[in-house]
């Protein structure tokens, strides 16, 4: 149990320092040649922190955390396409698959904790 917890906050404590890098990211030059539109950037931001603060308090009900991890998931994958469409480098545009699998266990292991029920 002990070693499922800390594999658990491990990973959710690297998954939440990659959004907020990707944050501080998406206002740099490296990510203006992707097109994104200011306003969709705005939404992304919110969206983030809100998953960040989701996944980070225990509080939060594993239901609640579910979406964050789906919401994620999803950033990670346009991300994947994204990078991959713009022309950048196939290292560059396979990142985001490192990341979805790291969200992969975090998720995994918040059901091994027992706090959710397997379905």
């Amino acid at each position: 149990m002990k070693k499922d917890k800390t594999i658990y906050w491990t990973t959710t404590i690297v998954i939440s320092f990659i959004m907020l890098f990707s944050i501080y990211k998406m206002y740099s030059a490296d990510y203006e040649h992707l097109g994104f539109p200011k306003y969709f950037r705005v939404e992304l931001v919110i969206a983030k922190i809100a998953g960040i603060i989701v996944l980070l308090v225990p509080q939060i009900p594993a239901k609640i955390k579910e979406w964050a991890y789906a919401g994620f998931g999803i950033v990670l994958i346009s991300a994947c396409i994204a990078h991959f469409n713009s022309g950048d480098t196939v290292v560059n545009a396979l990142e985001p698959l490192i990341w979805l699998i790291i969200l992969a266990f975090s998720n995994r292991y918040l059901y091994k904790m027992g706090t959710v029920n397997n379905l």
